[in-house]
């Protein structure tokens, strides 16, 4: 069952989902730490307890009654990889954009993070603003030159995530940065379904829609760097640490490729879904 870090009554904390409601962790097993970073640095204990909460009257909470929060609000990192499927680099290419020959990584300011079903925020300065639907990884112990075969060994659970992109201010720096990391821009959630929850990572389908309109749909299995692939090369170069999310790539249909561009504007819903794992909703409204 997923882990949730929701609001109720002014506080933060932990619950573990069972369908249209949730068990309070503070009540069901107060040993238990309140957020999921201490969650996953707590590693097998803390596994171990949360398997053995069931189901409690006493504890429930129905999801109306609760504030969903990004399932990790404070990450250390969180980065994302570009042009990750085969029809989004296509179409990327298309656009005047290089495909380079190895994996494309950029940084999204971790003070993007936003709720899962909280308003998104169009800048004044953005014009050109867009939507990445994705399948972001959440990384569970703190780790360093990890092997291919290894790698879903360190990963802590999965979320549906939205790179949102400002695609004007993406061109104003090589490096993405800008473009990626207006506040607001970093939706994730719904909860963290754990790894152990999930058969095949890599056959989940995603699917993104502007106002109930299908923009984007494909299989996480199309990646052309598989997550396993993503954790190698990067931690070749860093320390992962728990809580640090990747966002794995979006499939094509961005709004930047269409013809004519169907760019983001105040007012517009974006949905966004992935098999097995749940769905985000943000509204977008003006700065």
């Amino acid at each position: 069952m997923p882990l949730v870090y929701f609001k109720n009554k002014g506080q933060a904390r932990l619950g573990k989902l069972f369908g249209d409601h949730l068990v309070d962790l503070s009540v069901a097993a107060p040993q238990l730490p309140m957020n999921i970073i201490d969650f996953l640095v707590a590693g097998e204990e803390a596994f171990s307890a949360y398997r053995k909460v069931k189901d409690s009257k006493e504890a429930n909470l129905a999801l109306d009654e609760v504030r969903l929060l990004p399932p990790v609000p404070n990450p250390d990192k969180f980065l994302g990889i570009g042009m990750n499927y085969a029809d989004h680099a296509a179409e990327a290419k298309e656009g005047g954009v290089e495909v380079p020959p190895y994996q494309l990584w950029f940084n999204k300011q971790v003070s993007c993070v936003n709720g899962p079903y909280d308003d998104v925020v169009k800048p004044n300065v953005v014009e050109m603003m867009d939507y990445e639907g994705e399948l972001a990884v959440v990384i569970g112990k703190s780790c360093r030159h990890v092997s291919v075969e290894d790698a879903r060994s360190v990963i802590g659970g999965y979320m549906v995530a939205n790179d949102v992109s400002a695609r004007d201010w993406q061109k104003r720096s090589p490096t993405h940065t800008l473009g990626k990391s207006f506040d607001t821009h970093g939706p994730i959630g719904p909860w963290l379904v754990l790894d152990e929850e999930i058969e095949d990572p890599h056959a989940l389908e995603i699917r993104t829609f502007i106002n109930g309109e299908e923009r984007q749909r494909d299989v996480t299995g199309n990646m052309l760097y598989n997550i396993f692939d993503q954790i190698a090369y990067l931690s070749t170069v860093m320390t992962l640490e728990p809580g640090d999310i990747l966002a794995t790539g979006s499939p094509s249909g961005v709004g930047a490729a269409m013809k004519p561009p169907k760019l983001i504007q105040v007012g517009d819903v974006m949905r966004v879904e992935i098999d097995e794992i749940g769905h985000i909703e943000n509204r977008v409204v003006a700065e």
